[in-house]
């Protein structure tokens, strides 16, 4: 049986032709949604979903292609719309709408963020307050990865490949694959118990070809977006809050004047933890979100 988070009820809701979202969905009050990460599936938020649902709305999607969200095929090119972060923005916009929320504040980690991100400039109506953990502006992201720096970011470059080899090469041994992220990226292992790192190397062998789908995308499709919208000057215009690892001391750059160009009203924090924040520090990142919510 699929692990749960305890208390939240479950719901499959479709958000686009031939395609349905698992999402839980717990608590009353001012709605937010929480987008997981790479390699993990909404149960990431498992902590600080049932902490901030004791007053708010609480809704914890598996995103398209991952976890037990639907997995609709990808592009047969290197655009990838099908994975693209406004496709992949649209299906929350019509989550939360489904669910009787027009409007919501949006909090997302890793790829999640991304989605957050491109939802914060596609969808600014809706989106009350926005949240990125850990990430760049997909545009950024590449601006910064370069050099022999850039190896730690080896896994972007292997599914940014035309389709074939890069899914070949992970569906080959996947375990290893996605486990290394999981220990590479952790600062306390112990945040992330056997039974959830099970479930996550399992949605993750099961969806290699959409998850390389997405990374692809944001080799193509993201860039093109996320050009148009920094040339058209488009700002975030809700209140954001970024909680970072100290990467721009690690790469060269400085990650907050990078959000500040995006960004009208900008909190921006460099945290100790590891890249699973929302495991290793729960009660701090909850706090850090309700402090979002009174702006």
């Amino acid at each position: 049986m699929s692990l749960l988070i305890p208390g939240f009820d479950y719901r499959r809701v479709p958000v686009a032709d031939g395609v349905s979202l698992n999402a839980a969905v717990a608590g009353s009050g001012s709605p937010i949604v929480l987008l997981h990460g790479f390699p993990q599936t909404h149960l990431m938020w498992r902590h600080v979903a049932a902490d901030l649902a004791a007053d708010h709305t609480v809704i914890c999607p598996d995103l398209r292609g991952y976890g037990a969200s639907d997995k609709p095929a990808a592009d047969t090119d290197t655009d990838s719309a099908a994975y693209s972060k406004r496709t992949m923005a649209a299906d929350v916009v019509a989550l939360a709408r489904a669910l009787g929320h027009d409007r919501f504040a949006l909090a997302g980690h890793d790829r999640g963020a991304l989605v957050a991100f491109r939802a914060g400039l596609d969808h600014p109506a809706a989106i009350t307050h926005l949240a990125c953990l850990d990430v760049l502006p997909t545009l950024d992201m590449w601006d910064v990865m370069r050099g022999t720096t850039a190896a730690v970011g080896f896994h972007l470059y292997l599914m940014a490949q035309p389709p074939g080899l890069p899914e070949r090469m992970i569906a080959a041994c996947p375990d290893d694959f996605f486990g290394h992220f999981l220990d590479l990226w952790a600062g306390d292992p112990g945040a992330i118990p056997a039974e959830v790192r099970t479930a996550y190397l399992d949605a993750c062998r099961a969806a290699v070809p959409s998850i390389v789908a997405d990374y692809r995308a944001s080799a193509g499709v993201d860039v093109d977006h996320d050009r148009a919208d920094r040339d058209a000057g488009r700002r975030l215009t809700m209140p954001l809050t970024v909680l970072q690892q100290d990467w721009g001391a690690a790469l060269g750059y400085d990650a907050a004047a990078v959000w500040r160009a995006w960004a009208d009203d900008l909190e921006h924090r460099t945290v100790g933890y590891g890249h699973f924040m929302a495991e290793e520090a729960p009660a701090d990142i909850a706090k850090a979100l309700r402090e979002l919510l009174s702006r």
